[in-house]
């Protein structure tokens, strides 16, 4: 996840770093004059759930006339700041919970263009077999931000090992509202990407399935997994400014990463666990689960 790609050209941030993002342009119309406006800029993470559709979709593109610059990174922060002061059209590397809490919290304007895939995760450990094998006094890693901090405990509770606050949905909960730890479990709070490589380190981590496969783990090894891959709000998106989903560029873009090659590719991956929910509506489904 180090590498940096360049695609038809250079292009602008010099110091991303990070989870990487897919965009597209939120220029209107492919008629108007000049080559910007037949080009299309996005900032992708390299991981295969983002990186291999972008690829797909890249060609497709390309085969209806457009350019397609691409750039892959690892942050998980500048990708929406770029996309918010037009350095790129669109990013391709969050979920939709993720999206909403960053940008409350720096207060940009960027939001769901479409659909991508769903994003499960679950407990994994390369030390325990069961969750009953947990010990007192378990060390568990988990995401540092906000959107997925309370993934793990929500696992956790529903298994019967945390009691927690029942009143919090899961993109609310944190630490703060565990209110029973019977086995004196104590959460280390890691950064998203870094969560794989702190898997040795504690007795069990959460761990998106997507990085899990990245280890050689299935959904079948995770001591815990969650339900319903789809379930809102832990589906991927691809993020632009708004109104781009309805110009012309955004509709090529959407038609490309929700092409039928794409939900091939989707299909076959760690066998079909990521589900691609592209009928749902993502405007309505914030309105469910955002309050």
């Amino acid at each position: 996840m180090e590498r940096r790609t360049f695609i038809k050209g250079s292009l602008g941030i010099s110091a991303l770093t990070g989870l990487a993002v897919l965009t597209g342009c939120g220029l209107t119309g492919n008629s108007a004059t000049g080559a910007e406006n037949m080009t299309i800029k996005l900032i992708v993470t390299e991981s295969a759930p983002y990186q291999e559709p972008t690829k797909i979709a890249q060609k497709v593109l390309e085969s209806e006339g457009w350019e397609v610059q691409v750039k892959y990174v690892t942050d998980i922060v500048q990708p929406n700041l770029a996309v918010a002061n037009g350095e790129y059209d669109a990013n391709y590397f969050q979920h939709a919970s993720y999206l909403a809490q960053f940008t409350k919290d720096k207060d940009i304007d960027v939001e769901t263009a479409f659909y991508m895939y769903g994003s499960p995760g679950g407990l994994y450990s390369q030390k325990h077999k069961t969750i009953d094998e947990l010990p007192q006094g378990a060390k568990i890693a988990i995401p540092v931000d906000p959107a997925n901090n309370g993934r793990a405990l929500a696992l956790l509770a529903k298994a019967g090992v945390l009691k927690v606050d029942e009143n919090k949905s899961v993109i609310h909960l944190s630490q703060n509202d565990i209110l029973e730890n019977p086995k004196g479990i104590s959460f280390t709070e890691v950064d998203q990407q870094s969560l794989s490589k702190t898997l040795p380190d504690v007795d069990a981590g959460f761990l998106f399935v997507r990085l899990g496969a990245e280890l050689g783990l299935t959904p079948q090894d995770a001591l815990l997994f969650e339900e319903d891959a789809d379930a809102l709000p832990f589906i991927c998106v691809v993020a632009a400014k708004p109104g781009f989903a309805e110009t012309e560029k955004g509709k090529a873009l959407q038609n490309a990463y929700q092409s039928d090659e794409v939900r091939t590719w989707f299909k076959k991956y760690i066998d079909g666990v990521l589900p691609t929910p592209w009928d749902r509506d993502p405007v309505a489904d914030r309105k469910t689960w955002d309050s």
